[in-house]
């Protein structure tokens, strides 16, 4: 049976994740807060940031960049996107 969770994202029940994101107090917060989806999307975008801007995870600085990123995107605030991308548009 799928883990429901109330996404903090979406504002509504949906299905959660498998497991923590991460072993952290604020991986399990995100486990309990943030649906499957949401956490999807923000990997994709997370991932074009990392891409895009030729961020280093090894760089403090740019961990704590896309944790704030991270934290505005949950959030549903403005976030920051990478030069040149367009998204598709949906039908």
């Amino acid at each position: 049976m799928t883990r429901l969770v109330f996404c903090r994202k979406y504002q509504q029940e949906l299905p959660g994740l498998d497991t923590p994101p991460n072993p952290s107090p604020k991986g399990q917060e995100l486990f309990n807060s943030l649906s499957k989806q949401a956490w999807d999307e923000w990997m994709t975008h997370q991932t074009r940031l990392i891409n895009e801007k030729r961020l280093s995870l090894m760089d403090a600085s740019h961990r704590k960049y896309l944790s704030e990123q991270m934290e505005k995107f949950i959030s549903g605030e403005q976030v920051d996107q990478a030069e040149g991308y367009v998204p598709e548009q949906k039908s």
